[in-house]
């Protein structure tokens, strides 16, 4: 018969967030209508900006981007700047205040697969609290996309890397993206930030859990261990 005990453990009220269930189906459709929404990124820094070729000044470095315009490079696209990439870059604008210039995220996209949790699980808080600052916008939805999607973002984007995307409320010809993203996924609900506006004093809540306890090892006599 196995024997356990009980340990105690402290509860909290402000545990993690889960993230939004989304549908295989679903995210499929969303990561078509996103790559098509970005192509148009991707492709005007394939045709106008040349690759860093990576010797350059301190100073250089320093003063420019890892891509350089041409001098005859045309105006980027409109949706250029509508769209944030990178996870610092959208984790320090979710705490932003949003304005004229910079409206609030309507979605947020994030690449989970092959990521360890520890990159992107503050996003469902992040999210949530930026939403509720917001009241008058609509929820800001979160979509993780839980199959390897990385390289179509990357060629959609023209740049190497992609691990989180944040669109902006008004980007131009998103809103069938935004709209099907606000059908099919819900927006987080964090309940300790309800409970955090009535200023009630919560009590500590200490957990009994039944845990398992292991069959000590048996020690062997000394005699056994000397030689004959």
């Amino acid at each position: 018969m196995e024997k356990k005990k009980l340990v105690h453990v402290m509860d909290t009220p402000y545990s993690a967030a889960p993230w939004p269930q989304i549908t295989t189906d679903d995210q499929d459709a969303i990561l078509e209508l996103l790559c098509h929404l970005l192509a148009p990124i991707g492709a005007h820094r394939s045709a106008h900006l040349n690759p860093s070729k990576g010797r350059r000044s301190k100073k250089a470095r320093q003063g420019n981007s890892h891509n350089e315009a041409s001098p005859e490079t045309p105006p980027a696209p409109e949706i250029m700047t509508r769209v944030d990439v990178g996870l610092a870059n959208i984790s320090r604008n979710l705490q932003s205040t949003p304005s004229t210039e910079n409206p609030p995220y309507s979605v947020v996209f994030v690449a989970r697969s092959g990521q360890s949790s520890s990159f992107h699980c503050h996003f469902p808080q992040m999210v949530a609290v930026a939403s509720n600052s917001t009241p008058s916008s609509p929820a800001i939805r979160l979509v993780g996309f839980s199959k390897a999607c990385e390289e179509r973002l990357s060629a959609a984007l023209g740049i190497p890397r992609v691990s989180s995307i944040g669109l902006r409320e008004g980007a131009p010809q998103a809103r069938g993206l935004i709209d099907y993203a606000r059908e099919h996924v819900e927006p987080i609900d964090v309940a300790w930030l309800e409970q955090a506006r009535t200023a009630r004093y919560q009590e500590t809540k200490i957990n009994p859990v039944p845990t398992k306890i292991g069959t000590a090892k048996e020690k062997r006599p000394m005699s056994s261990l000397s030689e004959p």
